[in-house]
């Protein structure tokens, strides 16, 4: 199930109209059509607020099952205890920083990949 049908679905399971979700969420009806009929992929952001306003969790956005799937089981890698970015305002700053490469076009997300390359290499060398 796409994301739109399951926005609609879960929208009329609860019997609010489209009126209603804006209300809940400061989001044009246009634009929230324009996601229940797959013509607009909404933002993570965007799923968020869709989420608060149907009253459920995000899991329920973009799984079909009662309960929220099983997490893989992902090892640490050893060593990596305390690695930069895992906690406090270090993680704060990838965060943003992974959201903005997010917006990025892939031509600029290519040239900064380039340029760290180019830059780790000189370091390391």
């Amino acid at each position: 199930m796409i994301v739109g049908e399951r926005l609609r679905s879960l929208r009329e399971e609860r019997n609010f109209s489209q009126g209603e979700i804006e209300k809940r969420t400061g989001l044009l009806r246009c634009y929230i059509s324009r996601v229940e009929n797959g013509h607009t992929v909404p933002a993570v952001e965007t799923l968020e607020k869709f989420a608060r306003a149907l009253e459920v969790p995000m899991y329920q956005l973009l799984y079909d099952g009662e309960t929220p799937p099983q997490l893989p089981n992902l090892r640490k890698r050893a060593g990596r205890e305390n690695s930069w970015g895992d906690s406090g305002k270090d993680a704060r700053t990838l965060a943003k920083f992974r959201r903005l490469l997010g917006k990025a076009k892939e031509d600029d997300r290519l040239l900064l990949l380039s340029i760290a390359y180019k830059m780790a290499r000189k370091n390391s060398g």
